[in-house]
């Protein structure tokens, strides 16, 4: 995609760490920590669910499709985000500025699909066990897993579309990442057809996500009537849950920030609100399941075992 430049705008400031070099320094330390945290967590989990035949099942190629999608999102910011912690230079080219905006919030659209799938597959498992395998099949994993990049590519690739064409009036986005809605603010012209057509994407994503509730709906009223389905849903559903949850509520704050921020709110907080999505999920999810999910915790075992 050809990004012309209609503002003259070359590079974008991005929101300032006013910390002194020992805090840097800190704060550059527990960055790594947090990455290399990310990165072994969702590696173990990739690994173990790639080498276990055992495990080559729509619920853990879904979860493996989510480790793999924390890893993408996360380089979007991570590599960045610690050079600028030790360079001091908060600016970012143009290009480089959109293209951290598509890996970042098209990781973020990947996620919310793949945990809508995962529901799907569990409704399916504990509601209709009898049709599971004609219904969830190879084909259906392998169009929904596609589905799940191919759409958020599509949605981002339109909304940065949009968004190159305006002309600027400003070059500063004060967030310590790239976002879309905060370069839209600083166009010169009316933004209504950017207005429509995010409007029209939230409102899609917002229809996946009403599929989701409405299946956990359902799981919950079929395991009310079940000893058997209870212990099902505790075992499968209820890490699954707790993910989606965790990523809803990251993501509704940096929504919220993004939208209604406010300079009352102090500096560092704001900072530390609107990288909850970056830090949270891609840590979390993978040890949410892999402390949950027995076959994994088994699986991990033994790889471990081999290893030793």
């Amino acid at each position: 995609m050809k990004m012309e430049n209609l503002s003259g705008v070359k590079v974008f400031s991005l929101s300032v760490l006013n910390e002194t070099w020992q805090i840097r320094y800190l704060l550059f330390s527990l960055t790594f920590l947090l990455y290399i945290l990310i990165l072994l967590t969702n590696l173990i989990l990739i690994v173990t669910i790639t080498l276990e035949k055992a495990l080559h099942e729509p619920m853990y190629i879904f979860l493996c499709n989510l480790c793999i999608n924390a890893l993408y999102g996360t380089a979007g910011f991570y590599p960045r985000f610690l050079y600028e912690i030790l360079s001091g230079s908060h600016v970012i080219s143009y290009q480089g500025c959109y293209l951290q905006i598509f890996v970042i919030y098209s990781s973020v659209m990947c996620e919310f699909l793949t945990l809508t799938g995962m529901a799907y597959d569990r409704y399916v498992a504990i509601c209709k066990p009898l049709m599971y395998h004609s219904i969830i099949s190879s084909q259906i994993i392998c169009k929904l897993i596609i589905f799940c990049w191919t759409f958020p590519f599509f949605t981002m690739s339109v909304t940065i579309a949009l968004s190159i064409r305006l002309t600027l009036c400003g070059s500063h986005i004060d967030k310590l990442y790239c976002e879309n809605w905060s370069i839209v603010k600083l166009s010169c012209e009316a933004t209504v057809v950017n207005n429509i057509m995010g409007f029209v994407f939230i409102i899609i994503y917002v229809g996946f996500g009403i599929l989701t509730m409405l299946s956990y709906m359902k799981l919950i009223s079929v395991c009310t009537k079940s000893r058997e389905h209870r212990i099902k849903f505790m075992q499968t559903c209820v890490p699954h849950l707790f993910a989606l949850i965790n990523f809803t509520v990251t993501l509704v704050f940096d929504t919220m920030y993004s939208r209604f921020g406010t300079s009352y709110i102090p500096k560092r907080l704001r900072n530390l609100l609107a990288l909850q999505f970056l830090i949270i999920p891609p840590l979390f999810n993978p040890i949410i399941y892999g402390l949950k999910l027995t076959e994994i915790r088994k699986r991990l075992l033994k790889q471990c075992h081999r290893v030793k």
